[in-house]
């Protein structure tokens, strides 16, 4: 897939883009884990979530955050991870300016900062969040939450335990207009050793029933 550089605040970014096979194909965004723990764009579960959506015609882009291989700056403790997710995304939507449908997804820290993205994207129609890291981060953000969406967690996971996510979750569910799946995977961990068929199967199986239930 071609490389693309992206203009953001703190100089360039650097990304991964698949283009759809059709003109008004939907759009996704994938954010990587924590950079300050090794995480960028070629993380396996970052790649498998970017596979999934271009395998059901999704035009799709990954990217680095700044401080992070190609990508300019330095890292900024999720404020300016947030705005260059919003360059990228602005960018995925001008390159896609009939999108049917726009959907972010993140794993880990990518998670936390693809949940505020959401907040400030109305437009946006669906999320997967993997790991999302709710006991180091707030999520109290998420009030209301604009759009449905997949937490899938692992059971042995010991650096977010699964109650804490639970929390979130639980709390989402309370609102009206609004579908939270929420799914453990029983002997995974926060990251995934052998357990990446896990993460396809159940985020495919997720994809396959939105976009039966909503055509994209």
């Amino acid at each position: 897939m071609p490389e693309v550089i992206l203009t953001g605040a703190a100089g360039r970014l650097e990304g991964r883009y698949s283009p759809g096979k059709r003109e008004n194909a939907p759009i996704a965004l994938v954010l990587h884990p924590h950079p300050k723990a090794g995480g960028q764009m070629n993380n396996p579960v970052a790649i498998h979530m970017h596979r999934l959506f271009v395998e059901r015609g999704f035009a799709t882009l990954r990217f680095n955050f700044r401080g992070v291989g190609k990508s300019q700056g330095e890292f900024d403790s999720g404020i300016g991870e947030l705005a260059d997710a919003a360059t990228a995304l602005d960018w995925l939507q001008a390159e896609n300016p009939a999108a049917t449908q726009t959907w972010v997804a993140g794993y880990q820290f990518g998670s936390y900062i693809g949940m505020q993205l959401l907040m400030r994207r109305p437009e946006t129609d669906g999320f997967i969040t993997v790991s999302p890291p709710s006991n180091i981060y707030d999520f109290s953000f998420l009030a209301p939450c604009p759009a449905s969406g997949l937490f899938l967690h692992g059971s042995n996971d010991t650096v977010v335990p699964p109650i804490e996510v639970e929390r979130v979750v639980n709390k989402l569910r309370s609102q009206k207009g609004i579908v939270i799946d929420y799914e453990v995977v029983e002997g995974a961990t926060h990251f995934w050793q052998d357990h990446l068929d896990d993460v396809e199967r159940h985020i495919a199986a997720y994809l396959d029933k939105r976009l039966e239930a909503e055509p994209a």
